[in-house]
């Protein structure tokens, strides 16, 4: 490695998404590389940036480029001093459910193959993907790696694509973190979708219905964590060397929770001061006959509730963060996974060991930093 003793140089793909400022952050935060580059298609003051992130996140750091188009590649990959990136990690690719197949395609899997290509190329000593835990058939234990496959949807579809395509390239020292649902400030994912649900429920006096029971497991990483991990990954495919047949392609990564739906009704019940109950399993199959009615309904109700509590607020910027329920979030299985591979590997550990009522004040905070929240 090159640079400031021997501190590596890092790239980050999709470097202003959620996982990508929190990495930078991360890196900045613990003096831990020599130089940092993101690339990103979104410009850094449209991208919701909190204060915390400007020098993480600094102009100087950044290249506005698409990674999926490879005459971009140059820009994205040269250095000024000629010399190589030691570790390329990509938080980018679609992230939006319900795409169409062809959407996923080429902003998902074509983009990290080529990626992928570019690293052998060059021979950079590691390429971290940032895969999701969305891929395993459910069950009523931790998911290994090696236990099979069933992608829920088609963003794990093409996920789990990408990976596959990864596995062909010669000389690509690359790994693919399977990474659970992420939680943590100025989270626009589905737990932003919960405390905006909660929110809404609230101003509406109602409880707080949960599609089936307390305790489908929907495992948890908190996102400073996953920044870490992914860090942490990074150095270990660099130090391992040239990667050989017996190295693992994939390492899941996950809190010590086994976290269910019933830790999250009783942080969400903690902040709101709000009654959150189960529909069951047996209601829950009715309602799977017609979800997508069942969705349509609450959307309808939830979304219109948010508009007014925003516009009561005077919140002129709302931000990414809505009470919108997608359908392909919403599912009879077990998000449950085993990450003690990856922490025997690497000796990394997760800081926020539990979900807990303090990861939602943590998240409402932050939206309350932004200007978001009603």
């Amino acid at each position: 490695m090159a640079g400031d003793d021997k501190k590596p140089a890092v790239l980050i793909i999709g470097g202003l998404g959620f996982l990508g400022r929190h990495l930078a952050l991360h890196l900045h935060e613990n003096k831990l590389a020599a130089e940092v580059r993101l690339v990103d298609k979104v410009l850094p003051q449209l991208a919701w940036l909190a204060p915390e992130f400007e020098e993480a996140c600094s102009k100087e750091k950044f290249v506005q480029a698409d990674a999926s188009r490879e005459q971009h590649f140059p820009r994205m990959f040269d250095r000024a001093n000629g010399e190589q990136f030691d570790y390329v990690i990509n938080c980018g690719g679609e992230t939006r459910h319900s795409q169409p197949d062809d959407v996923y395609e080429v902003r998902s899997c074509a983009l990290t193959a080529a990626l992928g290509r570019e690293v052998a190329r060059r021979a950079i000593p590691a390429f971290v993907e940032c895969s999701t835990a969305h891929v395993y058939k459910s069950g009523s234990s931790p998911r290994k790696e090696s236990d099979k496959l069933q992608p829920w949807h088609n963003l794990a579809k093409w996920k789990l694509k990408a990976s596959e395509e990864l596995r062909k390239i010669p000389g690509a020292n690359y790994v693919a973190l399977r990474l659970p649902h992420l939680y943590g400030a100025y989270d626009s994912g589905y737990f932003a979708m919960g405390i905006c649900l909660a929110r809404v429920h609230v101003d509406l006096g109602k409880e707080l219905e949960l599609l089936y029971s307390k305790d489908l497991k929907i495992n948890t990483l908190h996102v400073k964590d996953a920044a870490a991990a992914l860090f942490s990954a990074a150095e270990w495919r660099a130090n391992k060397g040239p990667r050989n047949d017996s190295d693992p392609e994939v390492l899941n990564v996950v809190d010590h929770n086994d976290t269910r739906q019933e830790h999250v009704a009783k942080a969400l019940s903690e902040v709101f001061g709000l009654k959150v109950s189960f529909i069951g399993s047996l209601v829950s199959q009715l309602a799977k006959l017609s979800l997508d009615d069942v969705v349509d309904d609450m959307n309808e109700v939830s979304l219109q509730t948010w508009a007014e509590l925003l516009a009561k607020s005077n919140v002129s910027r709302p931000g990414p963060i809505s009470p919108f329920l997608e359908r392909d979030v919403l599912k009879d299985q077990d998000m449950s996974i085993d990450g003690s591979l990856f922490e025997s590997l690497t000796g990394w550990k997760p800081t926020h060991e539990r979900f807990n009522a303090e990861g939602i004040r943590e998240m409402v905070e932050s939206y309350k930093r932004m200007g978001w929240w009603p």
